[in-house]
């Protein structure tokens, strides 16, 4: 953790975002399961990933096999997704002041990148699972999976180190279980929900957050 009173340079700073109830102010995957669901078995799902009897993966696909789900319908449904309201005030601060940005997420490229462009930001690279749709198929990918760990569908903290030159400070900001293990290689970590608890139980440093106000209040008084 850098120390409270510590400036931070732009040109070394790099900063990841989760996605679900981070950026955007719900889960999304989690409401499209609500809405386009034909029945609860995606709920079983669910327990048995929340107990860690599966990974995300295999929740995942479950799910989405258990979706009435075609681009229309969820192309229809996105524009309803809200953005936290400090979010466009966060990257654009970070632009003007050149820092790295960058989103890391267990759910899907499709979803995240027309939610952000509705909104206006088009230049945020995002890092995700692969959602297509073919022949109104919906098609997946998960590039990004770790062969030898099975909690994540998306291996979060592979995309971190990668995109982190050394001597890099690094700011992670997230909520939920995923973000567990690239927070642990981060030098600032803002946590909420499932991270912030898990972070407490570790005895590993965290500064919570309630909104991404708390991240741009941060950000402004320490970005030099």
């Amino acid at each position: 953790m850098i120390e409270k009173s510590s400036q931070l340079n732009p040109k070394k700073c790099i900063v990841f975002f989760d996605f679900d109830n981070t950026i955007a102010t719900c889960d999304v995957f989690d409401n499209m399961l609500l809405l386009f669901s034909k029945d609860d078995r995606w709920v079983e799902l669910e327990k048995r990933w929340k107990s860690g009897r599966i990974g995300s993966k295999t929740c995942l696909e479950g799910q989405l096999r258990g979706m009435d789900l075609t681009k229309k319908a969820l192309d229809a449904y996105l524009p309803k997704i809200k953005l936290d309201p400090y979010f466009k005030q966060v990257y654009r601060f970070l632009q003007a002041k050149k820092v790295k940005a960058f989103v890391l997420s267990d759910n899907y490229d499709y979803i995240l990148n027309r939610v952000l462009k509705i909104n206006g930001i088009n230049k945020l690279k995002v890092y995700a699972n692969k959602l297509s749709f073919s022949k109104g198929k919906v098609i997946t990918d998960y590039p990004f999976k770790n062969k030898d760990c099975q909690i994540c569908a998306h291996c979060k903290t592979k995309n971190l180190l990668a995109r982190s030159l050394k001597g890099s400070t690094i700011i992670y900001v997230g909520d939920g279980e995923s973000d567990a293990c690239p927070a642990k290689y981060a030098h600032v970590v803002f946590a909420k929900d499932h991270l912030l608890r898990h972070l407490k139980e570790s005895k590993l440093d965290y500064m919570a957050f309630h909104n991404l106000k708390d991240v741009f209040v941060y950000l402004k008084s320490k970005l030099i």
